[in-house]
């Protein structure tokens, strides 16, 4: 009881604007919270629908301790169920990825179709009743091929106003006609929440990133204009130009652009388009498409990139010509599990339409990067002259939003419990 005690305290007095206490990235109590609060309750990402192309095809995913199974059914629609056998608990599908008809466990042969209904149980005896040992579901909601899942009972509705948002800016690159190019796990060794507000700023990028700054500006990710000389206030200026007048172009052509930002809602998203550096196709180094095979119906390759970030655990990047999603899964106190996914048009061939190393290789050098910050990053909390620092409002106001978001999320479990008992 003293555990969950000191981290409702460490919550209540958390300060806005400063990283949060050493605890929240180092003590396995509130790790455990996490896993339950935060990831146990909300949306998560955890797949793309080309990972499933056909009906019969499965990915597992651990969310925690939980193994999750996602299989496309006959009806081309895909559903989730807890990866556990209700014989005696045997894991049901061992694979990351495979194709299967039904769903046999194969200890003991229990069979469940693709609707987790119980369907052969032998030697069970005939007062046996199957309709009473289905498999345990889970929610998902695709939203323009981006899977996502929850593990609550109930999962948070307004997921539905974020498909209503994001789905006219996503549709257009078309991911269900998409193919799996690659996908890497990377584990970093940081708690999870370090992972995530690494990735919501550029402020660590100069210096640190020199792959992914060269497609993209400096000035897209915030900057102090009081340290801004008349040099560079003026390559600020044209590059609000040229944000403004490639939004009204990409707009004009139907392709939503301008920024959504919704980091406080219980499913917390944000979205932006900017226009892309030098030749402003792509996320390359020489900035020019990585696949030749435009997505969707694509004529013209300057689409700039589309960010769409969500809370808990992702971020994604849309081009003309390719896709990468990021899915971040916690493994531990100090680590946690970045899977990058790359996205090219399913009719585009390798060596004739794309280069692997070519269309990877931007985010392959970034996400290393990134690990090595956020190993840093996890050392230095562990030191004890950490203490919370402050965020610069220009160029970390992402950040306080995602901690912010995670501080309230945990006020929320903490609450759940005294408002049943007055309901009560």
């Amino acid at each position: 009881m003293r555990d969950t005690v000191d981290i409702q305290e460490l919550v209540e007095r958390r300060e806005s604007y400063r990283s949060l206490e050493a605890p929240f990235y180092n003590s396995p109590d509130i790790f455990a919270l996490d896993i339950e609060a935060i990831f146990g309750r909300n949306w998560i990402f955890v797949a793309v629908e080309p990972e499933l192309p056909e009906p019969g095809d499965c990915v597992t995913v651990e969310v925690g301790g939980a193994s999750i199974l996602l299989l496309r059914g006959d009806d081309e629609e895909i559903r989730g169920f807890h990866n556990v056998c209700r014989h005696r608990g045997a894991k049901l599908v061992d694979e990351k990825s495979t194709t299967i008809g039904n769903i046999v466990c194969r200890y003991h042969g229990w069979t469940y179709n693709e609707d987790g209904e119980l369907i052969l149980a032998e030697h069970m005896g005939k007062d046996f009743d199957k309709s009473c040992h289905g498999l345990r579901p889970v929610h998902v909601r695709s939203v323009a091929g981006l899977v996502f899942i929850c593990l609550a009972k109930e999962a948070p509705g307004d997921i539905e106003d974020l498909a209503k948002t994001m789905e006219p800016y996503l549709l257009p690159h078309d991911i269900r006609n998409c193919k799996v190019a690659f996908q890497s796990d990377l584990i970093e060794e940081g708690n999870w929440k370090l992972t995530l507000e690494n990735n919501r700023e550029c402020y660590h990028c100069e210096g640190n990133h020199p792959q992914l700054t060269v497609p993209l500006s400096e000035f897209g990710f915030g900057f102090s204009p009081d340290e801004v000389d008349e040099r560079r206030s003026a390559d600020v200026a044209k590059y609000a130009e040229d944000v403004k007048a490639n939004h009204a172009r990409w707009e004009s052509c139907g392709l939503p652009s301008a920024e959504e930002e919704h980091l406080s809602n219980v499913t917390g998203f944000r979205t932006m388009r900017l226009p892309l550096m030098w030749e402003g196709e792509s996320h390359t180094l020489d900035t020019k498409v990585a696949s030749k095979k435009l997505l969707g119906d694509f004529t013209d390759a300057k689409l700039g990139g589309l960010s769409f970030w969500t809370h808990p655990n992702s971020w994604h990047h849309f081009m003309s010509d390719h896709v990468v999603t990021f899915s971040v899964l916690p493994l531990s106190a100090d680590r946690t599990l970045v899977r990058t996914t790359w996205l090219v048009h399913k009719d585009a061939i390798e060596g004739q339409d794309y280069n692997l190393d070519n269309l990877t290789q931007v985010w392959t050098y970034t996400n290393q990067q990134d690990a090595d910050l956020v190993r840093l990053a996890q050392l230095g909390t562990r030191q004890p002259a950490y203490r919370p620092g402050p965020y610069s409002q220009f160029t970390e106001p992402h950040v306080e939003a995602f901690c912010a978001w995670y501080i309230a999320r945990l006020g929320d479990h903490f609450a759940k419990p005294n408002a049943q008992m007055a309901a009560e």
